[in-house]
């Protein structure tokens, strides 16, 4: 039974994971508005 909760656990993380944008962040708003258009942080 532990293993079955071990493996259930593993792939409800692996989904919650794959959530959220692809791509490369942007900064929020119209273009012309953004004043700092780096992402933070910078390296």
């Amino acid at each position: 039974m532990t293993v079955r909760a071990v493996l259930l656990g593993l792939a409800v993380a692996l989904t919650l994971a794959a959530c959220g944008r692809s791509g490369a962040p942007a900064p929020p708003g119209p273009p012309d508005k953004v004043t700092y258009p780096r992402v933070y942080p910078a390296y």
